[in-house]
């Protein structure tokens, strides 16, 4: 029951934090890379074209994984780098309060980025399906393996004797598997 909680948490915190950054890389993408750059580039950011188009690919694109549960803790990486940026170079010196410029939208949104980087986004989603799957088909195979080496032999003829040599083989005994001794070799009896 544990476990169920910490999926709908995961998926809850997923999809809210998926849209929110959707919604910030498609504002940004709307206005272009050119604009963003410039306005990245006036407030004081580095490499403003890069870090631009970084950040509307990773939140676009991010937001949407996050979403639909797929490479969540990859995703969630990129978004934590994201805000960590937007904390050093934007909001950090503003203070706290996202009315005053603070961090406190960046610090929150890269915070529970960091908490899916580490536990991962639950069983409810792309990723949690695809990795049950290959969970439970790995099982099987070694349950097959296991019951494998367990089974009892089903071959018709004997296993050859290739232990002891012909010599010291039981009266009447008929190896056709051995090819090294043909000379050696002594009919079935009959």
């Amino acid at each position: 029951m544990q476990r169920i909680g910490f999926d709908l948490a995961a998926l809850i915190a997923r999809v809210a934090l998926g849209v929110i950054f959707v919604t910030h890389g498609w504002q940004k993408l709307q206005g272009g890379v050119p604009a963003t750059a410039a306005a990245f580039a006036q407030i004081g950011v580095p490499l403003p074209q890069l870090s631009a188009l970084f950040a509307i690919v990773v939140e676009s694109l991010g937001g949407v994984l996050l979403i639909i549960g797929l490479l969540v803790r990859l995703a969630a990486l990129g978004l934590l780098i994201d805000m960590l940026g937007a904390i050093m170079f934007v909001h950090g010196g503003h203070g706290v309060m996202v009315q005053n410029g603070g961090w406190e939208l960046a610090g929150a949104l890269g915070v529970v980025c960091l908490l899916l980087v580490a536990l991962g986004g639950g069983r409810i989603g792309i990723d949690g399906i695809l990795h049950g799957t290959y969970r439970r088909r790995a099982e099987r195979r070694a349950a097959e393996q296991d019951l494998a080496g367990h089974a009892p032999a089903t071959s018709i003829r004997p296993e050859a004797d290739t232990t002891r040599p012909m010599s010291a083989r039981p009266a009447g005994y008929f190896d056709d598997t051995v090819a090294d001794e043909p000379s050696r070799r002594r009919p079935p009896p009959g």
